[in-house]
């Protein structure tokens, strides 16, 4: 008998899991979210590095994004280079950035900071061009 398909799971190990890496939806953005920094005695923080690395194949430039990120936990946000957007207390958050992005381009985006309960993981990030406009040419 032939066996049907599964679908695949996904689990979280804290000790194995070094960064989440995945393309925006508009495929001009790849970006990359790990936790570099767990809280430990006098700090009581989550310290994600995230980075953008721009691609346009259409040749434009952007200068304004918004990173996304999503959590196996709720998180509260504390800051970043970013302005929070949306989400503060919830499993997403979305950050605007404005960097001058040109066609070929990485942005280091810098710490985001987050409270959260033990074992947060980033189980997705996204970078989105928000209009490919530059602003400047």
């Amino acid at each position: 008998m032939k066996k049907s398909y599964e679908s695949p799971v996904v689990t979280a190990d804290q000790e194995l899991v070094e960064g989440v890496y995945m393309a925006s939806g508009d495929d001009c953005y790849t970006a990359t979210a790990r936790i570099h920094q767990k809280p430990e005695t006098g700090r009581g923080d989550y310290r994600i590095q995230c980075d953008a690395k721009h691609a346009a194949t259409d040749g434009h430039h952007a200068g304004k994004q918004v990173l996304v990120l999503t959590f196996n936990l709720p998180v509260e946000y504390v800051g970043s280079n970013g302005k929070l957007a949306s989400g503060d207390g919830s499993t997403k958050l979305k950050i605007d950035y404005s960097y001058h992005n040109n066609a070929r381009d990485n942005i280091g985006l810098g710490d985001v900071i987050v409270k959260a309960d033990a074992g947060l993981s980033v189980t997705k990030v996204k970078m989105i061009d928000d209009g490919h406009d530059c602003g400047q040419h």
